[in-house]
């Protein structure tokens, strides 16, 4: 073993391997409060020409035309499987949400690409092209296999029966569309946010701001799938609606590209899976050990973080048996580091924000449940209901406006009344925390639901047997 001077704070050298000593332990932390705002303001920026509004107004308008599209076939699909494909209201009911479902799932595929390996901008364009691809299927389809005669589909005039070979090429389009959306969303909503830089106070507000606008956005878009393109579906011009959402999905994918040069990029910071695994491995291992002080944790030197494309995270006392993880034994000194053993503070915190948002996916889970029925079970009761206003017909898919409508009107309400007085009553000048607006959020949604079931339960009080309502 060679010999070191202890006034140096270099660590041991065991045939030619690092090791861990207890000097690197002290040094192996973030020492002045300068070096940590360097650490909590410096971003993995790859590089940058603009950003700001300018990159993110036209990633708003990109969402709202993508939206646009995906609702072009979404909103209205219960009813081309029943009035097209001749399926029973329950087995529409059921797919439509089996295809829903599909589409949340793949936004896991895409944010996990987005931030892992490919980056945002990559991510976005790739599953723009996948939507395309889809709405292309989803109109040949329809045009050549599925809408004979032409103009059927509307309520009065039937479909021939469709071949398998019809039906199959419908679903890998519809599916294709669920991919490329769903992929897309995640990644798109971080992308504009990206072009913000928190370090600036300015540009912290309106990236806070961003996301309103983001929502906002989705609701313009699919205000006009859920009204005009809903309307010449109804009317049984199924392909001319597929039409014009592959158009809008085609004009979102240009102005995305046409924006190329004034956005900012972010590294993607590498597979999370592995780095949370082994914090969970590591507090396993070390089951009997008692965790070390706050300051004696186990943290690399400097203000980079251990994770790639990101900033180091400060501890916190919340589960804390994860800390076993990041401290240092007699073990961990006499061997060369070892990443299932010996976790850095960064990495722990990162599993701690793990299981803290596992209590907020199992809420929107049944929020994810109730908010399905909006493109399945709502449209299929408009369409057996009295759906006139006086001489015009309101197709049942276009209810559905009357939520985006409320949506658009209470963020406006939101953004210029109540969260400047939410503020002025709790000093929080964001008005309400993001966990407050859920609760709300999640309690409203439970008030609709009863609503809902309020007028289903009239509703059948008035179902003429053999009828259509």
């Amino acid at each position: 073993m060679d010999s070191v001077d202890p006034s140096t704070n270099t660590a041991l050298k065991v045939t030619g391997e690092s090791v861990i000593s207890t000097e690197n332990v002290a040094l192996n932390r973030i020492r002045t409060e300068e070096e940590q705002e360097i650490a909590n303001n410096k971003r993995s920026i790859i590089w940058k020409s603009c950003g700001g509004w300018n990159a993110a107004s036209i990633l708003l308008a990109n969402q709202c035309l993508a939206t646009l599209a995906f609702f072009g076939v979404g909103v209205n699909l219960v009813l081309f499987l029943t009035r097209v494909l001749g399926q029973s209201n329950a087995d529409a009911a059921n797919n439509v949400s089996k295809w829903t479902g599909t589409v949340y799932m793949c936004s896991l595929i895409g944010a996990f690409l987005s931030d892992s390996y490919w980056g945002r901008y990559l991510t976005c364009a790739v599953f723009q092209l996948i939507l395309v691809s889809g709405l292309v299927l989803v109109s040949v389809s329809s045009w050549f296999f599925l809408i004979k005669p032409d103009g059927c589909g509307d309520g009065e005039l039937a479909c021939v029966p469709t071949s398998s070979a019809g039906v199959a090429v419908f679903y890998l389009a519809i599916y294709l569309v669920a991919f490329g959306y769903g992929g897309h969303q995640p990644s798109i909503a971080t992308f504009g946010a990206d072009q913000f830089d928190e370090s600036k106070p300015k540009e912290k507000k309106s990236k806070a701001a961003y996301f309103s606008y983001f929502y906002f956005a989705l609701n313009f878009g699919s205000l006009f799938s859920n009204t005009l393109l809903v309307y010449f579906e109804d009317q049984g011009k199924w392909t001319l609606g597929f039409l014009l959402s592959l158009g809008s999905a085609v004009l979102a994918l240009v102005s995305f590209l046409f924006g190329t040069p004034g956005y900012q990029h972010v590294k993607p910071c590498g597979n999370p899976l592995p780095r949370v695994a082994q914090v969970f491995v590591a507090a396993v291992k070390k089951w009997n050990v008692i965790p070390a002080k706050a300051d004696e944790l186990y943290e690399v030197e400097g203000p980079e973080s251990a994770i790639k494309g990101s900033r180091k995270i400060l501890h916190s006392d919340d589960f804390e048996f994860l800390d076993k993880a990041a401290t240092v034994t007699e073990d961990d000194l006499c061997h060369q580091k070892n990443p299932w053993r010996l976790c850095t503070i960064s990495q722990v915190e990162e599993a701690k924000c793990v299981l803290k948002m596992l209590p907020i996916w199992l809420c929107t889970i049944i929020y994810s449940v109730v908010f399905t029925q909006m493109a399945s079970l709502f449209v299929e009761q408009g369409d057996v209901m009295n759906s006139y206003v006086g001489k015009f017909h309101l197709p049942a898919a276009s209810m559905s406006a009357f939520d985006i409508c409320s949506v658009l009107v209470c963020t406006g309400i939101y953004r210029q009344i109540l969260v400047p007085l939410a503020g002025r009553l709790s000093g929080n000048t964001r008005g309400l925390t993001e966990l407050q607006r859920m609760g709300i959020g999640l309690i409203i949604g439970m008030l609709a639901m009863f609503a809902a079931g309020a007028t289903e339960i009239e509703r059948l009080r008035h179902v003429t047997e053999g009828g259509k309502s």
